[in-house]
């Protein structure tokens, strides 16, 4: 069997939890396969440097690209150029990404911001002040996640309001404390926080430790256990929903290889992971049911 070089790009590289691990799953990846796959991405956040480093793999004739874009529309030139020259290109959280040949998606990501809005309505008992922290706006997934969420909120839980636009931190954990800082402050009647990024769910938690409003704040947002586990068990954090990242970043790759060599890729295909065994395919979205909730009751199962 030919073996391929394959990179995936993603937001950030070095000292970021999710990237870190998703780079894990794809380390095993080339470990169990003999493909030449490994995982960059820019030092800080920036849709700029993500595209510069897609064109510098784009020059040095990859294979596949497999991208976790930061901005998706930032990257369409450059994978345009990738798919003239024969690369393969999967993303992942990026539904409205144009120049791919798939995208690859945990689960429905409308159904992934009804469920968070279902649980934090259920722990704020359908009512009260609440609000919304996000990475970035440009994110593609965060902004379907946030906009399914507050849709939910105003069809089946009237009581409850959203009290400023949606709150952006940039995928800066100490940006997302202090923003959260400035919410607790500004809003002493505020009843809820629902955290559509990992480092937004870590950030408010210790901003929410700080302030010791572990008793009269309810946080639900994304995250991993690893990131949130001092937030669980002092109650500043009362859920966190996600999806392995090493199991997508298993999925991204293994899904290029299959198409580099041609296979068919249809509903029910199966891409090697737990949650990607049968995925849905529309279109050019493949669709999984990865989904994860843990609360301090049973964080003990989980070490990602």
């Amino acid at each position: 069997m030919k073996k391929y070089t394959i990179v995936t790009v993603v937001k950030i590289k070095g000292g970021h939890i999710w990237f870190d691990r998703m780079e894990e799953g794809i380390k095993r990846f080339a470990a169990e396969t003999g493909h030449n796959a490994f995982l960059i991405g820019p030092p800080k956040a920036g849709e700029n440097l993500q595209d510069a480093l897609v064109g510098e793999m784009i020059d040095k004739g990859v294979d596949a690209l497999c991208v976790v874009p930061y901005f998706p529309q930032a990257l369409e030139m450059n994978l345009g150029k990738a798919k003239r020259r024969g690369i393969v290109v999967i993303s992942h959280e990026a539904s409205n990404q144009r120049n791919v040949d798939y995208n690859v998606e945990a689960f429905d990501n409308t159904e992934y911001g009804i469920h968070l809005m279902d649980h934090l309505a259920h722990y704020m008992g359908a009512e009260g002040k609440y609000a919304i922290l996000l990475a970035s706006l440009m994110a593609q997934s965060h902004s379907e996640w946030s906009k399914a969420a507050l849709t939910r909120q105003r069809g089946h839980y009237p009581e409850m309001q959203l009290i400023t636009r949606k709150i952006q931190s940039w995928e800066d954990i100490t940006l997302a404390r202090e923003k959260t800082l400035e919410l607790l402050e500004r809003y002493p009647d505020l009843r809820g926080i629902l955290g559509i990024s990992m480092t937004s769910t870590i950030g408010a938690g210790y901003a929410i430790d700080a302030r010791g409003r572990q008793n009269d704040v309810v946080f639900v947002g994304t995250g991993l256990v690893s990131g949130c586990k001092a937030q669980l068990l002092s109650g500043a954090t009362n859920l966190i929903s996600f999806w392995d990242p090493a199991d997508a970043g298993y999925a991204m790759n293994k899904l290029a290889v299959m198409v580099l060599q041609g296979d068919s890729i249809r509903s029910g295909v199966d891409l090697g992971a737990p949650g990607y065994h049968k995925m849905a395919v529309k279109g050019k979205i493949l669709i999984g049911s990865a989904m994860i909730d843990v609360t301090k009751e049973n964080m003990s199962q989980f070490t990602l």
